[in-house]
């Protein structure tokens, strides 16, 4: 659940040590989180290729890998997944609408395919991996709400991972102004994106309970093959 101080990186943190309901907890080490890769420092390779990363799921769009690269941590021995969310030109027509939490909701029904596929590939990793978008909030949060959730852990502990990343939204916002890519961001979206509220997760989960009865469920629904959460159970369930 911890942070790491990285030059390169501003929200880079381990995904585990939470408890599930099963009993035990998440092991540590081996899943993290991230807000985008492409500036990490020889300093901040050495370091996660030390944690022997050997998959990144990158869930930016084509044009923001293009624009921004992948980063030094996708080339190989590394296993690269481009898994994007969303992959067409942004203009005003696909700006989504509604509050952070509607958005989120779309997201979870316009990407399934994508999630899917993530957590095959996260589940396919047989050494620790990372996952993450431009901001590690959004695409980044969404992703791990279904996968902490379809582990099962408790939905306070997945608002409490998703609220974390407000320590970091300072640098975060700071990395996004400075790329033309992102100006959408802070002209077209809602002021609370640039936020990692928990009240804001909790409605996102409360939605998608009453819309599938369960982020499980609705990784399933998805098109996540029950042997790949079966196989990030295994690997990540201590």
């Amino acid at each position: 659940m911890h942070a790491l101080a990285l030059e390169g990186s501003a929200n880079f943190r381990d995904l585990g040590g939470w408890p599930v309901a099963s009993g035990g907890r998440l092991r540590r080490a081996w899943l993290f989180r991230s807000d985008a890769l492409h500036r990490l420092t020889p300093t901040d390779l050495a370091c996660l290729r030390g944690l022997g990363i050997a998959t990144v799921v990158d869930l930016r769009s084509s044009h923001e890998v293009e624009t921004e690269g992948r980063g030094p941590l996708a080339a190989p021995p590394t296993r690269y997944h481009h898994v994007p969310f969303f992959d067409e030109r942004r203009d005003a027509a696909s700006t989504p609408r509604g509050d952070l939490a509607e958005i989120y909701f779309q997201m979870l029904r316009f990407a399934a395919k994508p999630i899917a596929r993530a957590l095959e590939a996260l589940a396919a990793s047989e050494a620790p991996a990372v996952f993450h978008c431009a901001a590690g909030k959004d695409r980044t949060g969404l992703l791990a709400a279904v996968l902490l959730s379809s582990l099962g852990v408790a939905d306070e502990d997945v608002v409490e991972d998703y609220a974390r990343t407000q320590a970091a939204m300072e640098r975060v916002t700071a990395r996004l102004r400075e790329s033309d890519a992102y100006a959408y961001v802070f002209t077209e979206l809602p002021p609370e994106t640039l936020h990692a509220r928990p009240e804001t997760m909790r409605a996102l989960l409360a939605r998608a309970r009453a819309e599938w009865g369960s982020l499980r469920a609705y990784a399933r629904s998805a098109g996540a093959a029950d042997s790949a959460l079966a196989a990030l159970a295994a690997r990540m369930i201590e």
